[in-house]
C-alpha cells in the first residue's frame, strides 16, 4: 500500500514527452506555450494526513492547489483556465480530473521507486512528464497511510 511518506516531497522534472501536442490540445496560447516549453518545474507535494497540496515551482511561475481526496474544488491552472477538479486515489495512482467549458482532462500520478510518472490525457492526446525525487526532506505526520478513496472510480 502506498504511504503518504512515499507521495510527499520535492520532485524535479527529468523528461517529458508529448508536451507540445498536449498544450495544443488544451488550446494554450503560443506565448504561454513557448514559456511552458522552457520551464523545468519542480513539484512539491505535501500533506497533513487529510489535506494535500501540490505546488509547481519554476523560474517563470509558481502555482499551487490544495484538496481533500474525493471532494470537488475549483482550480486555476497556470494558463489561467478555471476548472472544476476532483482528485482520487485509484489503483495506486493519484488521479486528478478537470472539467471546464465542456472540456475534460485527466492527470494520473504514479510512483515507482524515486520517480513519479505522470500521464496527462485530453482527447487521446497524452503528455508523459517524469519527475525524480529530490534529496530535500519535507515534514509530514509519520505513519499516515494513503488509502483508496471510498466510492471513487476513474473517469
Amino acid at each position: 500500500m502506498l504511504t503518504i511518506q512515499e507521495l510527499v516531497g520535492r520532485l524535479r522534472l527529468v523528461e517529458s514527452k508529448g508536451f507540445h501536442e498536449y498544450l495544443r490540445e488544451l488550446e494554450v496560447g503560443m506565448a504561454l506555450w513557448k514559456m511552458g516549453a522552457m520551464a523545468k518545474p519542480d513539484r512539491v507535494i505535501t500533506s497533513d494526513g487529510k489535506n494535500f497540496t501540490i505546488k509547481t515551482e519554476s523560474t517563470l511561475k509558481m502555482t499551487q492547489f490544495s484538496y481533500n481526496l474525493g471532494e470537488n474544488f475549483k482550480e486555476t491552472i497556470a494558463d489561467g483556465r478555471k476548472t472544476q477538479t476532483i482528485c482520487n486515489f485509484i489503483n495506486s495512482a493519484l488521479v486528478q480530473h478537470q472539467k471546464w467549458d465542456g472540456k475534460e482532462s485527466t492527470i494520473r500520478r504514479r510512483l515507482g521507486g524515486r520517480k513519479l510518472a505522470m500521464e496527462c490525457d485530453m482527447n487521446n492526446v497524452t503528455c508523459t512528464p517524469v519527475y525524480e525525487k529530490a534529496e530535500e526532506k519535507l515534514h509530514y505526520p509519520s505513519g499516515q497511510k494513503l488509502v483508496e478513496t471510498p466510492g471513487s472510480q476513474e473517469l
